[in-house]
């Protein structure tokens, strides 16, 4: 069966809770398929995700899950299975951005980081390359950062960095199984993650500096997850800048 044939077609959306996650889960309800919003820590947040979606007429679940932990994600990925009979979308948009100069990160903070970013995203990707049905797509997240190489963010860049690789190598490794994966590098964003700890003054600037002379919003970016996911079919292997022009 291809996933034209799915009606509708199911995606997981992980950090489904908040920030982009949050609207690229609502998105994609919108545009019809049934999302499973995956969240680590609060299902307050979760809930009011999915009753957005339910209200609008669409088909949404919450279920939480440490994207680090293989017995989480699969069973993440069992309820997605069991819920709607399949997956066909996953968006990998659980992310944590601890900033430090490197000199004095605590290298606690730093396998934090790498387990949420780097380790979280392996992880649901491996459950995705072995579940996901013929037509499907998988969406990671990478960042400008790596492009942008601001001070500070040397630990969140090298995790952004790592999954650009894993991205294109797998696209390679899904030869022949009409599965696409591609990473989305949002710029400067406004969602919580990026606006904590910035005073205002560093806000306007980072503002100012697409040519578009705005931040993101959240839902710029989830408009590039519905499009990877839907018809951008021929998009595949691919780190998507979604900045404003800012690279």
């Amino acid at each position: 069966m291809t996933s034209t044939e799915h009606n509708p077609r199911v995606a997981i959306v992980t950090g489904g809770s908040g920030g982009i996650g949050q609207a690229a889960a609502r998105r994609l309800g919108a545009d019809g398929m049934s999302v499973v919003v995956s969240y680590a820590g609060n299902p307050g947040r979760a809930k009011e995700v999915v009753d957005q979606i339910t209200s609008a007429g669409g088909n949404a679940a919450a279920f939480r899950a440490d994207v680090a932990d293989e017995a989480d994600v699969t069973a993440l990925f069992d309820e997605a299975e069991r819920r709607y009979g399949g997956v066909d979308v996953v968006v990998n948009a659980a992310g944590i951005m601890p900033l430090s100069p490197l000199a004095s990160l605590d290298l606690g903070e730093f396998d934090q980081i790498v387990r949420t970013n780097l380790r979280g995203t392996f992880v649901v990707a491996q459950q995705a390359v072995r579940r996901v049905r013929a037509g499907g797509a998988i969406i990671n997240f990478s960042s400008s950062v790596t492009k942008l190489a601001p001070p500070a963010y040397a630990a969140y860049a090298a995790t952004k960095g790592a999954v650009e690789a894993m991205t294109l190598i797998v696209a390679r490794e899904l030869r022949g199984r009409d599965i696409t994966i591609n990473a989305v590098a949002p710029g400067p964003t406004a969602t919580a993650l990026f606006l904590d700890g910035k005073d205002q003054a560093t806000i306007d600037r980072l503002a100012s500096a697409p040519p578009m002379q705005r931040l993101g919003q959240p839902g710029d970016i989830a408009s590039v997850v519905a499009f990877l996911a839907g018809l951008g079919r021929w998009i595949n292997g691919q780190v998507v800048y979604a900045n404003g022009g800012i690279i």
